[in-house]
């Protein structure tokens, strides 16, 4: 029986690929920020957050009697997405990240840091647009999920100072963490 013994230059050709590979992804992984791959849950009030950094998201469940709601702040795409079980509907909007707090905002409130410096924001109104949303998919399987079963809208914020010709009984209030009020109003069937 004759051993196959692999020559020196074959080895070489071997091990070097792998010490390059052990190199690059050691190093890559000691600067990625490990809070970031790890998601981070808490609640503030009535509302159970989970942050997915990675992700760039914050799913919101608010537990509140008077104004059940569960939310996503899809921060990689700007979108929020707002399912009003009052309404059984689903709202997307596009986010003004200008005005939404940051995910660095969302985790220090979490992290038991004081809130008191973050002074809440002025509300902002959302107008429901009558349009269904056909294809929840394409938003993500996240999203999908939430909105399962019940009809999606698309709606649109207004500007500041800007006068809604909609009837106020037709409006659903929303409180995002101890940042924001929103007002998502519409005539859509299902809200």
């Amino acid at each position: 029986m004759e051993l196959n013994i692999p020559k020196r230059d074959n080895m070489i050709g071997l091990i070097l690929p792998s010490i390059l590979v052990t190199f690059f992804l050691a190093s890559s992984l000691a600067m990625m920020n490990t809070s970031d791959s790890h998601p981070l849950d808490g609640s503030v009030g009535t509302q159970t957050i989970h942050i997915n950094a990675f992700r760039g998201t914050v799913s919101i469940r608010d537990n509140n009697v008077l104004s059940e709601w569960d939310g996503i702040l899809d921060y990689k795409n700007r979108l929020l997405v707002v399912k009003l079980f009052s309404k059984m509907a689903c709202v997307l909007a596009q986010m003004d990240q200008a005005v939404f707090p940051s995910l660095d905002d969302i985790r220090k409130v979490l992290g038991k840091q004081a809130s008191s410096h973050y002074p809440p924001t002025s509300g902002l109104s959302y107008t429901v647009l009558p349009t269904r949303v056909k294809n929840l998919a394409q938003y993500g399987m996240p999203i999908k999920n939430l909105c399962r079963a019940v009809p999606a809208y698309f709606a649109q914020q207004q500007k500041a100072g800007t006068a809604l010709a909609i009837d106020p009984n037709s409006c659903s209030e929303i409180q995002l963490l101890t940042f924001m009020g929103l007002s998502i109003c519409g005539e859509s069937p299902g809200l």
